[in-house]
């Protein structure tokens, strides 16, 4: 695994962003893991986030690309970070446009805030972490109402590596419904490959009890082989 998935794993842990317990995902699952980007809330997390998702972004797409599109309102931040540092790291200056829950009908007006989408504009989507394709349903409809507008890629920072609505993975399921391709900064199966049976800060994080509530879950609502 390289070095930089290994640290990423880690500054997860560090801010408190993958929690190991009993949650439930938007779609309904009962989950013993969960990926929550809104407890990056520093300054000095959010510069390193986007410096995770710049690469991830960078090596699955290069930098042929004209908006990164953030999805409200988690993907609001990310969208920002990322931009900037693009510009920094890979001295690419990039759009960053990001959608509102309601439509603004005065000032500012309209359903986006950032950069207008227009005829001809490259996308890239930036999420948080996608389990069964849920919100990309509802992100495709207003970045196609926008124009003739290609999006290219959607970046997660962690694959689930489970289910969609079907037999294949939800990362697979939407690269065949839109035409789109994904990627991940990391996915579940390197977070476990790197967390369990180890100490990290003096603590397990994955132990054999949570490792089998991990399996569990993939039992259930994994991938099939």
């Amino acid at each position: 695994m390289e070095q930089y998935k290994k640290e990423f794993i880690e500054f997860m842990v560090d801010c408190g962003v993958l929690k190991f317990g009993d949650f439930t995902t938007k779609s309904g699952r009962k989950t013993p893991f969960f990926v929550n980007t809104g407890f990056y809330r520093t300054g000095a997390q959010l510069r390193k986030l986007g410096e995770y998702y710049a690469k991830a972004i960078h090596d699955a797409y290069g930098l042929d690309f004209d908006v990164l599109f953030g999805p409200a309102y988690k993907g609001i931040p990310l969208s920002v970070a990322t931009a900037m540092s693009i510009s920094e790291h890979f001295d690419k200056d990039v759009k960053y446009c990001s959608n509102r829950k309601e439509v603004k009908d005065h000032g500012d007006t309209g359903i986006l805030l950032g950069s207008p989408i227009s005829d001809g504009d490259k996308v890239v989507i930036i999420e948080d972490v996608t389990t069964a394709g849920t919100s990309i349903g509802e992100t495709m409809p207003i970045l196609l109402a926008q124009g003739n507008v290609d999006v290219v890629g959607l970046v997660v920072s962690v694959d689930r590596m489970e289910r969609g609505k079907g037999t294949k993975s939800a990362l697979e399921e939407i690269e065949e419904n839109y035409g789109i391709k994904t990627t991940a900064i990391v996915t579940m199966k390197e977070v476990v490959e790197h967390l369990y049976g180890k100490p990290y800060n003096g603590k397990v994080v994955i132990d054999d009890q949570l490792k089998q509530a991990i399996d569990a879950y993939y039992e259930q609502y994994g991938v099939e082989a």
